[in-house]
């Protein structure tokens, strides 16, 4: 499997024979999964949704939405208990206007799933914990 690195965003190849939470970058050396959003960029953005095999999920949001705010721990405990079949990824709409709009981002929070560079799932709205980790289960 192809996993981009959180800190440097190089590519790695991880042997399926080895656990996956010890990984470590080969270009950096940091670990490839701490179990936290990852801030996405235009300049990252490639790297981790389109290059990486592992499926991504994507929170858009931006700083003034209250339930944007609001869903930000649920999505954040998800990271955490969900890395390394998932990796997680923030984009501030205001900030990647550019993402926002490839995306046609027209209500936050929404929430993407990537394979691959191709979305597979798609949804307008926060959700409760539960919801969202039921949600998430289709696209392991």
């Amino acid at each position: 499997m192809i996993v981009a690195c959180p800190d440097c965003n190089g590519l790695n190849r991880l042997p399926a024979d080895k656990p996956m939470l010890d990984a470590r970058c080969g270009k950096c050396k940091q670990p490839l999964f701490q179990h936290k959003p990852l801030e996405l960029t235009a300049a990252n953005f490639a790297a981790h949704a389109q290059k990486a095999e592992l499926p991504l999920v994507v929170d858009f949001w931006a700083s003034w939405c209250g339930p944007c705010q609001n869903f930000a721990p649920v999505f954040n405990q998800a990271a955490s208990d969900l890395e390394p079949h998932f990796r997680f990824g923030k984009i501030n709409t205001e900030q990647q206007q550019q993402l926002a709009a490839q995306f046609n981002i027209r209500s936050i929070p929404t929430l993407m799933v990537f394979k691959q560079g191709k979305v597979v799932a798609q949804q307008a709205g926060a959700f409760p914990k539960q919801t969202f980790y039921q949600w998430l289960s289709q696209y392991k």
